[in-house]
């Protein structure tokens, strides 16, 4: 089956590489939008999809170290993982859920694309996952992130 994107919203999924894809694009230099993926101070602030900050966000970045991250709306819902890869400002890419997330940053002209992938383990994981959401809630949290490098003051 051909991967189906949406090119409204970013988001492409891709079944034959069991992956949810979504690009977002900032006016900001890769080095901030990085920062903003890996500095709890900047992650409580938009990591919930619901736009409520974080009631838990720590960080060990480094590979091999952890990430947890708790909203106020669904506490009974954390989110953690462990770190695989740190490339900054370029690459991170970490284990959650039983599955690979990717992100990569792509800088030009003071501008970054970011390119955001869920990797699952299998088909009916990735059925799964877009069953309970988990495109729409990351494509969301994604919407987030522009809007908060946005409210810093940090687009052109």
């Amino acid at each position: 089956m051909p991967p189906h994107t949406s090119a409204k919203t970013g988001l492409e999924i891709d079944h034959a590489a069991h992956t949810i894809r979504l690009v977002r694009s900032f006016d900001a230099p890769a080095t901030l939008v990085f920062e903003a993926w890996t500095k709890p101070e900047h992650i409580r602030c938009w990591w919930d999809a619901a736009g409520d900050p974080l009631s838990v966000c720590e960080i060990d970045l480094r590979p091999g170290g952890a990430f947890l991250f708790v909203s106020r709306s669904h506490p009974e819902m954390p989110f953690g993982g462990t770190y695989l890869e740190i490339e900054s400002p370029n690459r991170l890419i970490f284990e959650a859920l039983h599955s690979t997330g990717r992100v990569i940053f792509t800088s030009a002209g003071g501008k970054t694309r970011m390119t955001v992938e869920i990797i699952c383990q299998s088909a009916e994981q990735l059925e799964q996952f877009l069953k309970m959401g988990v495109d729409a809630g990351t494509s969301q949290t994604l919407d987030n992130l522009v809007n908060y490098i946005q409210r810093q003051g940090v687009a052109a």
